[in-house]
């Protein structure tokens, strides 16, 4: 079962969901998109939480509200982190997760530090968690065949940039040729009356 819930403080709503137990954030981890940015409170046990962005977004494009958001929600669903004051939630690029087979189920770790980011949470703000629980969600999506169909589409996309890409570049060559041969014929008429009006000047005869 996967949780999901609509963060509707900007204009184009964001999707952030989670597991519900560690076997379950194993697939998500598994079968997480780039457009994803996981959330973890910073050193203690909690939810995995991540957000969906709209693709092109990266980390940095996350506006302010949206991140609040997510750090509230993974704040409440840390069994300790819940109940603490001055937490820290840590955040990065689903594609910076790094799975070995020697950790744990649900367990975790980076490929480039220097990629984690921290936002810092002060306390638990009911109005935000309330909010966010309203419009929560329970699902058994097949994580693996919505990525499939992630992944398919944006090599259909690929495809086609590359063939609209490859289709510029032959009109491009054409217009090119074009040019060369329309400057060529010009250059040859050019040498024709040129030799022409010699022709012409020569056979003049005024007496």
């Amino acid at each position: 079962m996967v949780f999901y819930f609509t963060s509707a403080v900007v204009n184009a709503p964001f999707t952030i969901y989670m597991g519900k137990d560690k076997y379950e954030n194993e697939d998500l981890i598994k079968y997480g998109w780039p457009e994803d940015v996981w959330f973890h409170v910073d050193k203690l046990s909690s939810a995995h939480v991540y957000l969906r962005l709209p693709k092109g977004q990266t980390i940095n494009d996350i506006p302010p509200e949206v991140l609040v958001d997510c750090a509230q929600l993974v704040k409440n669903n840390s069994i300790q982190g819940c109940k603490m004051n001055n937490i820290n939630v840590v955040y990065t690029p689903w594609s910076n997760l790094k799975k070995t087979g020697d950790m744990d189920v649900g367990q975790i770790g980076f490929h480039r530090q220097k990629d984690v980011k921290i936002v810092a949470v002060e306390k638990k703000i009911n109005e935000i968690v309330n909010r966010l629980e309203k419009t929560k969600v329970e699902r058994f999506p097949d994580l693996a065949a919505e990525k499939e169909s992630r992944d398919h589409e944006e090599r259909n996309e690929k495809k086609a940039q590359l063939q609209e890409q490859k289709k510029r570049e032959k009109e491009e060559q054409k217009r090119k040729k074009e040019m060369e041969e329309l400057k060529s014929y010009s250059s040859l008429m050019k040498t024709e009356n040129m030799k022409t009006n010699e022709d012409g000047y020569d056979s003049d005869d005024f007496m």
